[in-house]
């Protein structure tokens, strides 16, 4: 633990953690409203270079085939070519927009923990020192937290395990066979990609996968964040809006689905050294084992804070945290989309400068029971 006081630590208004869209739209609302970078506010990011998550996407995701990309407020993403990997379309984009606002994003900067300080203030311990601030936006979106799950005999697997988050495209995978397991977006579109160059493919998933036809416009949009909502008002661990949506039958997955490619079996029960088997007695070979099973929030330097409900969730009003109205949680939940996290964005520096107008010595912590 850090051991340095608010008073030995540099104060500023608002710190926000991650400069991916959300971090990006908060630290662009902060500016408009007044407030000047590295002197009111910082933002802290640990990734080496602008780009938020996509800078780490991998190379046959190319513009084109970017799912839903909203531009950042106050600056178009304009002339992009289809063909180029989204990494560097966005990454030049994210670099440009951050140059244009000079929102001075401090980075590579690891946030290790955030405690409570003297004075309401929140203490933010990093690798480039510790910040005292009077509230904090928190960014930090789930690239950085795969998800594994875990099954009986995984660890006897004498093949290769990678997450999606470790894709590296699909030509490493010739004349292997590959088994995809998850049934969203990016285990539908690694399977479309590898089938060409693989062995053989074999696409599991938990639950039979939902597709979904006919468009998919403002209102079926407003009612599936409703859903994903609820889950946090609740306090229940988020699911990610496409968990809601279903899968869009355009003209790749139909002709995946008439090939065989997107073939879904239910889940194995077991890995064996050589595969994966059924507690039918069915068994298949594989020589590698892709986990498109998505990702959790990077919440874990907020603990010291206490901020979880029994659910395992941290529950939100809006996209303040119930627990503490200093922090504010954009590009969670229901706002873990490119159009949702501008609007977090602003709403959050919305309430914020209401509550440091209201209080502008200090903040005080309401009382409430927490869970560790």
């Amino acid at each position: 633990m850090n051991d340095i006081g608010v008073r030995e630590a540099r104060q500023v208004d608002v710190v926000v953690i991650g400069a991916g869209q959300a971090g990006l739209s908060a630290a662009y609302h902060l500016q408009r409203v007044g407030y000047q970078p590295d002197r009111d506010f910082v933002v802290l990011d640990h990734a080496p270079r602008p780009g938020g998550a996509w800078q780490f996407r991998w190379p046959t995701l190319t513009y084109g085939r970017v799912h839903g990309m909203h531009a950042l407020p106050g600056m178009e993403l304009t002339g992009a070519d289809d063909s180029r990997p989204s990494s560097e379309v966005i990454g030049a984009y994210f670099t440009a927009y951050e140059e244009r606002f000079d929102l001075r994003v401090h980075r590579p900067v690891d946030v290790t923990a955030v405690r409570e300080g003297e004075g309401g203030r929140l203490l933010v311990e990093s690798s480039e020192g510790t910040y005292a601030t009077r509230t904090l936006i928190n960014a930090t979106g789930t690239w950085d937290r795969p998800f594994w799950p875990r099954y009986r005999g995984q660890e006897t697997f004498r093949g290769r395990q990678l997450h999606t988050a470790q894709y590296p495209g699909p030509q490493e995978f010739a004349g292997q066979r590959v088994v995809v397991v998850g049934g969203g977006a990016s285990g539908t579109q690694h399977l479309l990609e590898i089938a060409p160059y693989a062995a053989s493919t074999t696409w599991v998933t938990r639950r039979e996968p939902v597709f979904r036809e006919g468009p998919f416009g403002e209102e079926e949009g407003r009612a599936a964040v409703a859903l994903v909502e609820d889950r946090v008002r609740q306090g229940l661990p988020p699911r990610s809006v496409v968990s809601v949506t279903g899968l869009p039958l355009n003209d790749a997955i139909r002709r995946g689905i008439a090939e065989g490619v997107l073939d879904r079996q239910p889940m194995f029960d077991r890995i064996t050294p050589d595969g994966i088997a059924w507690a039918d007695g069915r068994e298949i070979q594989a020589d590698v084992i892709l986990w498109a099973t998505g990702f959790r929030p990077v919440v874990d330097h907020l603990a010291p804070l206490r901020l979880r409900e029994t659910g395992g969730g941290i529950r939100l009003e809006g996209t303040r945290a119930a627990r503490d109205p200093r922090i504010h949680m954009v590009g969670y939940g229901p706002s873990a989309s490119t159009i949702g996290a501008n609007r977090a964005g602003r709403a959050a520096v919305a309430e914020i400068r209401r509550l440091l107008a209201q209080q502008p010595a200090s903040v005080s912590r309401p009382v409430a029971a927490a869970v560790n």
